[in-house]
């Protein structure tokens, strides 16, 4: 794995070694991460979940993801953005999720600034679709030590950028890559990875916002 970054499972298949073959993050990495995603809730969802994981393991926020679920209302971002005083003391004593305040906060934040993006640009979706990088920015090859080589791209560092200005937080640009990575604006599968070359088909027929 040190070499390749690819693990077999118990059923055979080679995978990504990142999800350790625990059942649940296996099921993550199979049906969820890579795959594009145009819904604005689902999107919304994942950048505030990467800003909660910051100093985390993302295992961790998995495994929380109903209890945040349940706390933020769905994660849809107009019922968020009214949020007030008593929701984030709920949410500061909500065993369940990651009771850190300044990350309940900017959850709250962002969900308004995702309703001005909306407004200004129909969906969240043909906001952040419109940040892809293009085939020439992305590696020849997407191996081990590519993959742990990049935290970050010039594209997500652009990314931040843009939504710090617009008042976004907890959007560095490490976090936003992993968004990226999850959500599919980039195929981050490792080559020999059973996931790529199904997801390098989804991208290829999947129509962008």
């Amino acid at each position: 794995m040190e070499k390749t970054g690819i693990i077999t499972g118990d059923d055979g298949l080679d995978r990504c070694f990142w999800h350790g073959n625990l059942e649940d993050y296996r099921r993550y990495h199979d049906e969820e991460w890579g795959r594009p995603v145009t819904d604005d809730i689902r999107l919304f969802e994942k950048i505030c979940l990467e800003g909660f994981q910051s100093g985390l393991s993302w295992l961790t926020i998995l495994r929380k993801r109903e209890n945040f679920r349940a706390a933020f209302a769905g994660f849809a971002f107009d019922r968020v953005a009214l949020f007030d005083d008593d929701d984030i003391a709920r949410c500061v004593a909500d065993a369940g999720i990651v009771r850190h305040r300044g990350k309940i906060v900017s959850t709250i934040n962002n969900a308004r600034r995702a309703v001005d993006m909306k407004a200004e640009f129909g969906s969240l979706a043909h906001y952040f679709w419109s940040f892809e990088p293009t085939a020439q920015e992305r590696p020849a090859t997407m191996d081990y030590a590519t993959l742990s080589a990049n935290p970050t791209t010039p594209t997500s560092i652009k990314l931040s950028k843009d939504l710090k200005k617009r008042g976004w937080s907890f959007v560095g640009p490490t976090t936003v890559y992993a968004f990226m990575q999850a959500m599919g604006l980039v195929n981050d599968h490792i080559e020999g990875c059973m996931c790529r070359p199904a997801i390098e088909k989804l991208r290829g027929a999947f129509v962008r916002p």
